[in-house]
């Protein structure tokens, strides 16, 4: 059995076919045995949904889909079959304009004697990332109020990113959503579509792939809406996975010429992944060969780039090389690919075949499932320890990678790029994730979110820290922020010179050139911090500016003038801690480099609410879209999106680089009978504009309802990264086993914040059962209680024992803002996970 990328598939498909197959090979014999990967939870399992051999889906595609939902309903990424992407246009599909990416693919370079790891090299082999982000449907085109995310943070040491998926059940092809085009472009990443051909034991249906090349007349109509698809949307190209056995020569033959036809049509970019080869037949070759170079070059360029099956060796990757030369192509077109979904940073890889030490690169590397480190992780602080191990290497350091694993990281091989090449630079040091959102140091939305579109470009070297004393620790820090829900924080005892590389860069210094370092101390006094920075002609060596002292415990700004500088080009951005400390902590929220003062956008114009949703009588969901600001004195970096408050205060709803934007949740305040919206634009040197307004009003009277829904909730802990405490009040109970707050601690808690003191007649809790699982799972002793102030004492307001039932309510008559369900008894048995779908707190 041969080893297959395989996206989201129709559950009972997948579970029928896996249990015919052999168990789970070896990783490192994956040339022998390379079984199905597993189906993806949220996709309906019903066999009803696969469509017939002769037929094209019944619904048509996530277009038509959109058009019957409610006007102001969550849009989400587009997807389709070959036949129904016919029927997609723009100007008619309502979440179409919600997936478009308004940030332009940077220019990025990689200097070789700025890398952090001598075995490193640059300008050679590349690394193409193949990464699911959510299923197939349902995948929010803007984000969403959950900070448990994949949020990627090593974008420097990937060239391509797949935006991974498709479906026999959903739909075949399938466009990235536009805050992973953001995220990557931002970062000079190039971002690939997904079209996936399943094998037929997972639905795969030939007649798919021959609906895929249909002609009309000398025009292929499925190519050319991927063109389309692919210039409205803002992202580069697309991965052709074709697995579907049952094709011959002449239908090879045609998906070779339609990747040409649409090469021409525009700037699109295509990657071909070995399975199909030019007889037609789906045999994996683990290599180029002369059964599969015509997707290459036949003898004109036909794809871009080709991901080889993960059976490849030494040898295999030695003659794809030879081959590739000698079609006039370079070898590292050529990805060797690794499958990392199952076992992340413990998967078998023969490194010297790919990346022989003190030898050039012998292809590029491909990797399937990376964010095998985020789905694998207890939580977020593990996700990031994950991540880091995965990338960077076991010491956390770029520069130190040496381990007795086998793993050394990417890092040991691939040299850091930087897309920090133009004025200006602003970072924030936000990873696009988090349990808050601060504007300019003040707290302006409590509770979590991830969106990728304001993640700022994370620091290239994480972290490289040179000192002839104890290290500093260099983090990303989550508890506080200057703008976003993350900062740098600096801590430990500092009894040496600490110089901290962060960014690589290509950036010149004129005479009006400044650099803003934003910090905050615990106490007022010396920082002991200076900026460092790096110029060209002596790219290693850091000229250094003190940043003084703070005068207060708040956020504060030092501006330095670089003129004196003038002339040259900055190579590299640092910080460098001086003094002595025995417990040193500094945040830095902001480092900037930009020219004269900083600049004010236009402020946007025509601001409506295209449509809104009432998803109760207090609470709405709205779909935003105004007029982008003009060009002003600063170009826009992002739109961030508010309400006002009764008070004269504003309440944080988002943000987004494009003129459109979704607001999940407008909470109405008390019996208020409209709301203000505001949205100012942002420009890239961080001034704000003047605000555009539109009034949202309310009727009637606000009823009883679920005020947990949608609120900041926080937990004791989470058995998984997708089992966090935001699952228990996402109003859902559908969504599989993921769609629960989980927790194995011993102290288990979930407490939910109500935003404002509410008068409550009952509380609901959902047990496992009532999300589907054992009975022998549902909670068994708990209790409910119950404050209107953090700083009053818990008063408990409900306690259970003996518990057997799928769902409890709980009446009471009580006023509380903030609700706490403890869990003594988890289960009917031993088992010690406890398990919450939903956590409800009824009232008005």
């Amino acid at each position: 059995m041969r080893r297959r990328l395989l996206p989201a598939l129709c559950g009972v498909l997948i579970a029928t076919a896996l249990a015919a197959q052999p168990a789970l090979a070896d990783p490192t014999a994956r040339s022998t045995s390379r079984p199905s990967s597993p189906a993806d939870p949220s996709v309906d399992p019903s066999p009803s949904d696969t469509p017939t051999a002769s037929s094209t889906p019944a619904a048509p595609g996530r277009s038509g889909r959109a058009a019957a939902r409610a006007a102001g309903d969550q849009p989400y990424a587009s997807y389709w079959h070959p036949n129904t992407i016919l029927n997609w246009n723009p100007a008619t599909d309502p979440d179409a304009r919600f997936n478009r990416s308004r940030v332009p693919l940077r220019p990025r370079v990689s200097d070789p004697a700025l890398k952090a790891n001598p075995n490193a090299r640059a300008g050679e082999g590349e690394i193409a990332s193949l990464v699911s982000f959510g299923p197939t449907s349902n995948n929010p085109s803007q984000g969403s109020l959950d900070p448990n995310y994949y949020a990627f943070t090593h974008w420097q040491y990937i060239d391509t990113l797949v935006f991974w998926g498709g479906s026999a059940s959903e739909g075949l092809i399938l466009a990235p959503n536009a805050t992973v085009i953001d995220a990557a472009h931002r970062n000079g990443v190039k971002v690939y579509g997904t079209v996936f051909f399943p094998p037929t034991a997972y639905g795969g249906q030939i007649q798919w792939v021959r609906d895929f090349v249909q002609k009309s007349g000398s025009n292929y109509p499925v190519a050319d809406k991927l063109v389309q698809v692919a210039q409205h949307y803002g992202f580069d190209g697309w991965f052709i996975n074709q697995e579907t056995a049952g094709g011959d020569a002449a239908l090879a033959t045609e998906i070779r010429t339609l990747m040409k036809y649409a090469r021409a049509k525009g700037q699109v970019e295509f990657m071909w992944y070995d399975a199909m080869t030019e007889n037609g037949s789906v045999t994996w070759q683990d290599a180029l060969t002369t059964a599969n170079d015509a997707f290459l070059s036949d003898p004109a360029r036909v794809s871009d780039s080709m991901f080889l099956d993960f059976g490849w060796g030494a040898g295999n990757l030695r003659s794809s090389r030879d081959l590739a030369r000698s079609l006039g192509r370079d070898e590292h077109e050529l990805y060797a690919g690794i499958d990392t979904e199952a076992n992340g940073y413990n998967t078998g890889v023969s490194w010297d075949a790919v990346f022989p030490a003190g030898q050039p690169h012998v292809t590029s590397l491909g990797i399937y499932r990376p964010e095998w480190t985020w789905k694998s992780s207890s939580g977020p602080a593990d996700f990031r320890t994950r991540d880091s191990r995965y990338w960077v290497g076991a010491n956390a350091d770029p520069s130190n990678t040496a381990t007795s694993s086998s793993w050394k990281g990417l890092a040991h091989y691939i040299a850091e790029s930087t897309a920090v090449t133009a004025k200006p630079f602003v970072t924030g040091f936000n990873t696009g994730h988090g349990d808050f959102y601060n504007v300019g140091g003040a707290r302006v939305r409590t509770g979590g979110w991830n969106n990728l579109s304001v993640q700022d470009v994370p620091p290239t070297y994480q972290w490289v820290v040179n000192s002839t004393g104890t290290r500093l620790t260099p983090s990303v820090d989550y508890g506080d922020a200057y703008e976003g829900g993350s900062s740098l924080r600096l801590t430990g005892k500092l009894d040496a010179a600490n110089t901290v590389r962060l960014y690589q860069a290509k950036l010149p210094v004129t005479a009006d050139t400044k650099l803003s370092v934003v910090v905050k101390r615990p106490a007022a006094g010396p920082t002991h911090l200076k900026a460092a920075v790096a110029f060209t002609d002596a790219p290693g060596t850091f000229t250094t500016v003190d940043l003084g002292s703070t005068s207060g415990t708040g956020w504060e700004r030092k501006t330095l003038d670089l003129s004196a500088h003038a002339g040259k080009t900055i190579a590299q951005l640092g910080l460098r801690a001086e003094g002595s400390a025995a417990s040193y902590d500094i945040r830095v929220g902001q480092l900037a480099v930009y020219d004269g003062a900083v600049d004010a956008p236009a402020a946007p114009s025509g601001l409506q609410v295209l449509g809104a949703t009432d998803v109760s009588s207090s609470r709405k969901s709205l779909r935003l879209a105004w007029t982008a600001a003009g060009t002003g004195s600063g170009q826009v970096h992002h739109y961030d999106v508010y309400r006002r408050n009764a008070d004269g205060s504003r309440t944080y709803l988002g943000a987004t680089p494009n003129d459109a934007y979704f607001v999940p949740q407008l909470d109405r305040a008390g019996a208020e009978t409209s709301t203000r919206i505001e949205v100012e634009a942002v420009s890239t040197e961080y001034g704000r504009s003047a605000a555009a307004t539109v009034t949202v009003a309310w009727s009637g009277e606000p009823g009883e309802e679920n005020r947990a829904l949608g609120r900041p909730a926080t937990a004791s802990g989470q058995c998984a990264a997708d089992e966090g405490p935001a699952k228990a009040v996402n109003g859902t109970v559908t969504g599989g086993n993921s769609d629960k707050w989980c927790t194995l601690t011993a102290d288990r808690w979930l407490e939910v914040d109500l935003g404002e003191a509410r008068s409550l007649t009952r509380f609901v809790v959902r047990h496992a059962q009532a999300g589907g699982e054992s009975a022998a799972f549902n909670t068994r002793d708990f209790t409910i209680q119950v404050r209107s102030a953090a700083s009053e004492e818990w008063k408990t307001a409900v306690t259970v024992t003996g518990n057997t039932a799928a769902t409890t309510t709980h009446p009471v008559t009580l006023t509380a803002r903030h609700v706490r369900l403890s869990i003594s008894k988890p289960t009917q048995n031993t088992d010690s996970a406890a398990r919450i779908y939903e956590f409800e707190a009824w009232g008005r």
